[in-house]
């Protein structure tokens, strides 16, 4: 769990909030369901127009990863990768089908498999690095739906000033209505610059971060398992390794 993720919510909304309250409004001045409707209605119909049915489902299965990240850490990677090379060492590619069973990931597990069977590090390499570039590309391409809602969001926000703003012309000779249409006006200003900026873009570059940590694992794990391939001692491999900490 990131802590720092909720942190970031809570410390931005906040200091919205607070400087909100020194100015001398309240709280109440600034919940409007009229805006908040056409803000966040009209962001993620706009979002979810540009985005084909298996993108969408990947986005929403992301958003899980700004609070809960996936853990790819290099030396951990690295003291596997060391591990697997001894076991080669010592029993031969062969002696690997064991590992191949335990291990989780699908991605090294792979890799290992093909290792078992004997294919040249060149064959590895290109069947590895293919995965790993569709499965990047996927992702970051989910990862737009949440950038593409930031850039709406503002927008959308303007619409409903305007939409306020033409709610408050129509009523001008009644004072009762001018404080609600005037209200929608500038607070969906507010909830479409306030959801891209603190909330929208901050979640898709988080996700960004993610993807391509996950990518810089994997690339780890390619040369890895490169290295076992071409025979390599495990004590030069970890050292070969080393530069995937920095």
């Amino acid at each position: 769990m990131d802590k720092f993720s909720f942190i970031g919510v809570i410390v931005g909304f906040a200091a919205l909030l607070g400087g909100n309250f020194l100015e001398g409004g309240s709280w109440h001045s600034l919940v409007n369901g009229p805006a908040a409707l056409i803000v966040i209605g009209g962001t993620l119909g706009a979002a979810i127009l540009q985005t084909p049915k298996n993108g969408l489902g990947k986005a929403l299965s992301l958003f899980t990863w700004v609070f809960n990240p996936p853990a790819y850490q290099a030396q951990t990677g690295i003291k596997k990768i060391v591990a697997w090379a001894n076991a080669a060492r010592r029993d031969g590619l062969l002696g690997l089908e064991n590992l191949v069973e335990r291990e989780k990931d699908t991605f090294a597990k792979k890799g290992l498999q093909l290792l078992i069977d004997g294919a040249e590090p060149e064959s590895i390499r290109r069947v590895l690095e293919s995965d790993l570039s569709q499965k990047e590309q996927q992702d970051l391409y989910a990862v737009q739906f949440y950038e593409s809602m930031g850039g709406y969001a503002p927008t959308i926000g303007i619409i409903g000033a305007v939409m306020g703003l033409i709610h408050v012309m129509q009523n001008l000779a009644d004072p009762s209505e001018l404080g609600p249409g005037i209200a929608v006006a500038f607070v969906a200003t507010i909830y479409g610059v306030a959801l891209a900026n603190l909330l929208l873009l901050p979640i898709a570059n988080k996700l960004k971060l993610c993807v391509l940590s996950e990518s810089r694992y994997k690339e780890l794990m390619i040369d890895g398992l490169l290295f076992i391939a071409d025979g390599e001692n495990p004590r030069l491999i970890e050292l070969k390794l080393q530069g995937y900490l920095h």
